[in-house]
């Protein structure tokens, strides 16, 4: 029996979905080439990496699972939790932080919750419908993430407005939905969920060389976008192994989103982790590890958190 591995750490998840199935999102295939002369994409000559490349990404953490007293006697779970956005910069001066920013919330889906003031710092109450599709914890978690998303805009948007050159690339850590407005801007979706496209293109997938990419093609769902997979340098094996979906606002023409896809292939491949110093290797590139340290040891120590939490739901 011949098999290969994938290098990605399955402590983190898979980053191909073994139950991956189909998508029901529309596809336009034809964007950069005809269906029928789809095949790996090698980089442009021509194309040189952009002067600086800015990542965005976020991070969160639960620092407690609480009780909220409701009128009648009873208690709803709640969520208290600590997340942070930031921004860091690679240029020719190296990579230097740009912004961090650091929340803290109590997620709960009673109209009983009110902020949570520690010695620590205060958890800004935030309340979410219930929803009888899903399990309470899963409802106060897609509140958590939806706060951490807005915090992450808050992030991009401060490194537009600091970084006003021609030249540069804003890498945004997952997909690009809501950030799609910002200039020069491209979403990095490092693990696979859905299959978007049809057997004999994605194929083509599977057949990508480190450094080389897919045709552009246009994938609507509840949102449209240019996109398009990359493979990463990596041992080779697996076929989906070191490969990531890149993807642009599809209110660009079709020549810009092809710029970017190239521009791509040069930045990204610079960055790719290596499996001796990264589990999620290569996928997890260099800058966003390192930007996501910088943003946990900013959200504090989860022990002295908890006593505080604690303290403050005794007293």
């Amino acid at each position: 029996m011949r098999f290969s591995i994938d290098p990605w750490d399955p402590t983190y998840g898979n980053s191909l979905d073994a139950e991956m199935g189909a998508s029901s999102a529309q596809i336009d295939a034809a964007v950069e080439v005809p269906i029928e002369q789809w095949g790996p994409i090698d980089p442009s000559p021509g194309v040189l990496p952009p002067s600086a490349v800015l990542f965005v990404d976020g991070v969160r953490r639960v620092d407690a699972q609480v009780w909220v007293d409701e009128a009648d006697g009873a208690a709803s779970a709640a969520l208290c939790a600590s997340y942070a956005a930031g921004v860091v910069c690679c240029c020719a001066e190296g990579a230097h932080l740009l912004a961090a920013h650091v929340r803290r919330g109590l997620f709960t889906t009673t109209e009983n919750g009110a902020d949570v003031v520690t010695s620590a710092g205060t958890y800004r109450s935030t309340r979410t419908a219930p929803r009888p599709d899903i399990a309470p914890v899963q409802v106060l978690s897609l509140a958590l993430q939806r706060d951490l998303a807005d915090v992450e805009l808050v992030a991009a948007d401060a490194a537009r407005e600091e970084h006003t050159a021609d030249d540069d690339l804003l890498v945004v850590d997952g997909p690009l939905r809501g950030r799609q407005h910002l200039p020069r801007v491209i979403g990095f979706v490092k693990s696979h969920r859905s299959d978007y496209l049809p057997a004999q293109l994605g194929a083509v997938v599977g057949r990508l060389q480190a450094g080389q990419r897919t045709p552009v093609f246009r994938l609507g769902s509840s949102w449209e976008r240019h996109t398009w997979y990359l493979r990463l340098p990596c041992a080779p094996g697996a076929p989906w192994a070191g490969v990531v979906r890149v993807e642009c606002s599809a209110e660009l023409t079709v020549a810009a989103a092809i710029a970017l896809a190239d521009v791509s292939q040069v930045t990204l491949v610079r960055y790719a982790s290596t499996e001796y110093k990264d589990s999620r290797a290569p996928q997890n590139l260099y800058p966003i590890a390192g930007l996501e340290r910088a943003l946990r040891r900013r959200l504090g120590e989860p022990s002295v958190l908890y006593r505080a939490l604690r303290r403050a739901a005794a007293a």
